[in-house]
């Protein structure tokens, strides 16, 4: 699923600024708690996995699979986001801001930095060693193509 994700870049950049748009809108939501009448848990959970869903499809539309050096920018952006949107919630009327928010935000960040990451060297790994083995790497799922390249 990430490999597709990284070849079609349109669709997973429309899905983050989806993310993002999401998250800019439940900040203009007043009245606190996320759900309403939830538990400080639902919010904790929200924080971080809304970071984490935005800052993966950040890393899988900037990164593509290849720009490894590109994660750092990614963090450094998606954090700048979180910052934002706590700015964003100093001024809508019934909302506060804080830093905690802020913390929670950078733990979906990180989380999804490393589970990106990972996935990078898992499959970098897998190419080197079917490379080594002298043998051609396979073809994405669902390809026409068969080992040799050729149509099947």
């Amino acid at each position: 699923m990430i490999n597709w994700l990284e070849r079609n870049t349109k669709f997973s950049w429309t899905i983050t600024f989806l993310l993002a748009i999401t998250i800019f809108y439940v900040s203009t939501l007043t009245g606190g708690k996320i759900g309403g009448k939830g538990s400080t848990i639902n919010a904790t959970a929200y924080h971080i996995l809304i970071f984490f869903l935005f800052s993966l499809f950040l890393f899988i539309s900037l990164i593509k699979g290849k720009y490894k050096e590109l994660i750092s920018l990614g963090i450094i952006l998606s954090f700048a986001y979180a910052l934002t949107d706590e700015l964003h919630q100093y001024f809508v009327p019934g909302r506060s801001s804080s830093f905690s928010d802020v913390g929670l935000d950078f733990i979906g960040v990180i989380f999804a930095s490393i589970i990106y990451f990972i996935s990078l060297e898992y499959r970098n790994a897998g190419a080197r060693n079917r490379t080594l083995a002298g043998t051609k790497p396979l073809p994405p799922q669902g390809s026409p193509f068969d080992r040799s390249g050729t149509p099947a």
